[in-house]
């Protein structure tokens, strides 16, 4: 019964520990995933997307707007789960700012676990055994 239990107990830690050590941080081209969903329709073109430090001007609607959403990335890429977890993050915040009226999304960080992460190229995705995830911040402009 003891070397039952130890047994268990040696493969749930390790099992815990594994998935925690997959847990990778990866960044990655904003400009060209925005582009691609536009160009598949993923993404209607109404509404644009701007990092932090690339555009700024117009009213701000509402400021300061977060999304954070996961998706399922066991036996997938980082690349291809990570692109298709950003693609949610992006139509929930297209549909943001046409119910605001906003026609842009401007000053756009990562905020992954509510840690912001600024670039003016990349975003930030985090890729697990099971998951990735995608958390953006980002103002409701209209120009």
């Amino acid at each position: 019964m003891i070397k039952k239990l130890a047994l268990t107990t040696a493969l749930l830690t390790g099992f815990a520990v594994s998935a925690h050590a997959a847990d990778d941080v990866h960044q990655l081209d904003f400009k060209q995933a925005v582009q691609s969903a536009m160009a598949d329709g993923t993404l209607d073109g109404s509404v644009k997307f701007y990092l932090a430090g690339t555009r700024s001007g117009g009213q701000v609607l509402k400021k300061g707007v977060v999304t954070n959403k996961k998706t399922n990335g066991f036996m997938k890429s980082a690349e291809d789960s990570c692109d298709w977890v950003l693609r949610s993050a992006l139509i929930q915040l297209q549909t943001a700012a046409k119910q605001r009226g906003a026609n842009a999304v401007t000053n756009i960080v990562s905020y992954y676990k509510s840690n912001e992460t600024r670039s003016t190229t990349t975003y930030e995705c985090h890729k697990g055994t099971a998951m990735a995830g995608v958390a953006l911040k980002g103002d409701l402009v209209k120009f």
